[in-house]
């Protein structure tokens, strides 16, 4: 990663990880871990599933954070079928891991959901 990569907006996150994530047969969940300034620390795969869910739990999704000293995190996923609307399991961990990160002083800063050729931002969305 290129330190001097700094996340300005979603569609930065989307530019960044459309092409790696878009064609993959299985959800996969990963975060992105950021400093105090934005810039990307570390991308992490938290998850693999299947075809059209993945197994989240906020312990293993902070420890990278805490083990990167990110002063927040962005959730990127995708969804194989193409689609990029929000499930309710995808809003309910999402709340779930907001509500964790404030306890432990990490800020969730969004969640992306990657299709074919298109995203999806929570922020953007106002779904968080």
């Amino acid at each position: 990663i290129d330190d001097r990569f700094k996340v300005t907006s979603p569609q930065d996150i989307a530019n960044y990880l459309m092409e790696d994530m878009r064609y993959l047969k299985k959800e996969h969940f990963k975060i992105i871990t950021l400093d105090t300034k934005n810039k990307i620390l570390n991308i992490c795969t938290i998850s693999i599933g299947s075809l059209n869910s993945s197994i989240v739990h906020p312990r293993e999704v902070f420890h990278e954070a805490v083990k990167k000293s990110a002063a927040s995190i962005i959730l990127i996923h995708n969804h194989p079928s193409g689609e990029t609307q929000p499930s309710r399991e995808d809003i309910n961990i999402t709340k779930r891991l907001i509500e964790a990160g404030e306890l432990m002083g990490i800020k969730v800063l969004d969640h992306i959901i990657i299709g074919d050729g298109v995203y999806l931002s929570f922020k953007e969305e106002n779904i968080i």
